[in-house]
C-alpha cells in the first residue's frame, strides 16, 4: 500500500467535500470555504468522487518543471570544468561569452542545490555613510590591495584609483605600494581624463610625510599640479576604494587564472586592454553633474613633475654627488650656476637624472670615479732656499736679525 503526500491546503478540501459528500454542506459553500470557484469546486469533487483523495493532489508534484533550463547539466559541467569558485554573477557571464546563457538568480539556486556555492555572509552595513561629490573628477580616492592576485604564494600590491562621482576606476600592479606604483598610476589617470581636483590617501608615508615640515614627493608633485591631498584616517572612510578592492580580487584573480598570466608585466597588459573598461562598463554610475571637474594637461611635463626631487649642493670643481654616483656639471653650464650653488637633482621614471638651477636644466655628464677632493691633494712640498742674490745681500734681510735659524737652514 502507497503513501500519499498532501499538503495543508489539499487535506483541508478532503475534509470539506467529504462533508459535501455525507450531505452537511452544499457545493456551493464548500467553494466559498475553499476559496475556489463553482465550476472549479464541482470538477474537483467530480474527480474526488472517482478517483478518492488523489485526485486532490497537485498533478505537478514529482514532475520536472516546465521552466528547467534546457542546459543545466551542460552548465553545471562547464563550470565544474572553468568556472569553480566563481560567484553566479560572474560565473554568468562568462557562461554567457561560452554560448551558455543563464540567469545569474537561476544559477545561484542550481548551484546551491548542487552544493557547488554557499550563502555568502554580508557584513553589516556602516553607521553613517558619506554622500558621494557631484562632479567626475572632484575627489579620487587611491588606495593599495595587497593580495596573492598571480596566486604563487607571493603577495604583490594593485594600486587602485575609484572615482568618488562615479565609481570609475583605474588600477596598475607593482611589487609593492611604492612611489613609483604611484607615480605610474596617477601619470595614466591623468593621460585619460585630466587632473582631478583632489586625491583621497590614508596615512602611509609614500602619500603623506609624517613630519608637518617636509613633504613626501607624492605630495610635492601634487602640489605643481594644483590637486589636494585630503587625509583619511580610518578605512571606512574612503569605502568606496576598499569595497572595489573585492571586485578585483573576485574577478580579476580569476581572469589572470583563465588567461594563464604569473607576471606582473603580463597582469598589467590585461588591465590595460579591455578589463579595466569591462569593469567601468558594468560598474561605473553616472553623476549628479555630468560637467567633468577634471582640468587639462595644457603643456605641463609629467615627466619632470612625477619624479624623485632632492637637493644637493655643487662643489668647487662643479662636480655632485648623488645615488652613489658623481656627476660633473659640463662647461657651458658654468656661467650658470657656481660652485657652492644648491641645485635641485631630480631622479624620473625612466631611471634617468637630471639637474636644474632655478628652472634652467643644467647639462651633466656622469664621472667613472668620484675625483679625489682638493683638501686630500697632498701637494708636494717644495724646500725653501736662498738664492744666491738673497745670499749676497742678506745682511741687508730683516731675517737675518729677527730668524736667524732660517738663514743658516738656506746655508748661508
Amino acid at each position: 500500500m502507497g503513501h500519499l503526500v498532501m499538503s495543508e491546503k489539499e487535506r483541508l478540501r478532503k475534509a470539506i467535500f467529504e462533508m459535501v459528500k455525507q450531505g452537511c454542506l452544499t457545493l456551493i459553500k464548500a467553494a466559498q470555504q475553499t476559496e475556489m470557484s463553482y465550476r472549479q469546486a464541482k470538477r474537483l469533487y467530480k474527480r474526488y468522487k472517482e478517483d478518492g483523495d488523489a485526485a486532490l493532489v497537485n498533478r505537478h508534484r514529482g514532475r520536472e518543471s516546465n521552466r528547467k533550463h534546457p542546459l543545466q547539466e551542460e552548465i553545471v559541467a562547464r563550470y565544474k570544468e572553468k568556472y569553480e569558485g566563481f560567484g553566479p554573477t560572474l560565473a554568468a557571464e562568462y557562461l554567457e561569452e561560452d554560448k551558455l546563457k543563464i540567469d545569474h538568480e537561476t544559477l545561484r539556486r542550481l548551484l546551491l542545490s548542487k552544493g557547488l556555492w554557499s550563502k555568502q555572509r554580508k557584513r553589516s552595513p556602516y553607521r553613517r555613510r558619506r554622500e558621494c561629490r557631484a562632479q567626475f573628477g572632484e575627489l579620487v580616492q587611491i588606495d593599495g590591495s595587497i593580495h596573492d592576485w598571480l596566486e604563487e604564494g607571493r603577495h604583490r600590491c594593485l594600486l587602485n584609483m575609484v572615482d568618488d562621482a562615479t565609481s570609475k576606476t583605474h588600477a596598475y600592479m607593482e611589487s609593492g605600494e611604492t612611489t613609483r606604483c604611484v607615480f605610474r598610476v596617477i601619470w595614466e589617470w591623468i593621460e585619460r581624463y585630466g587632473i582631478p581636483l583632489a586625491f583621497y590617501v590614508d596615512l602611509k608615508t609614500v602619500y603623506v610625510s609624517p613630519k608637518d615640515t617636509t613633504f613626501s614627493h607624492v605630495e610635492k608633485a601634487c602640489n605643481k599640479l594644483g590637486i589636494c591631498i585630503i587625509k583619511a584616517h580610518s578605512p571606512q572612510a574612503k569605502g568606496r576604494v576598499e569595497r572595489n578592492h573585492a571586485v578585483y580580487q573576485d574577478r580579476f584573480v580569476k581572469e589572470l587564472r583563465l588567461k594563464k598570466i604569473k607576471t606582473i608585466e603580463g597582469a598589467n597588459e590585461i588591465l590595460k586592454n579591455g578589463f579595466i573598461d569591462k569593469l567601468n562598463t558594468k560598474f561605473e554610475k553616472p553623476a549628479r553633474n555630468n560637467q567633468s571637474a577634471h582640468r587639462p594637461l595644457d603643456n605641463l611635463d609629467l615627466n619632470q613633475i612625477l619624479c624623485w626631487e632632492y637637493e644637493r649642493r655643487v662643489r668647487n670643481d662643479w662636480t655632485f654627488s648623488f645615488m652613489s654616483d658623481c656627476y660633473q656639471i659640463e662647461r657651458q653650464s658654468g656661467h650658470v650656476v657656481r660652485p657652492n650653488a644648491k641645485i635641485c637633482v631630480r631622479r624620473h621614471l625612466d631611471g634617468s637624472t637630471t639637474a636644474w638651477y632655478n628652472d634652467i636644466e643644467l647639462c651633466l655628464k656622469k664621472l667613472d670615479r668620484r675625483p679625489e677632493s682638493l683638501s686630500k691633494q697632498k701637494a708636494a712640498v717644495v724646500p725653501l732656499s736662498a738664492s744666491a742674490a738673497g745670499r749676497r745681500h742678506s745682511q741687508h734681510s730683516p731675517w737675518r736679525r729677527f730668524n736667524t735659524r732660517w738663514l743658516k737652514k738656506t746655508g748661508t
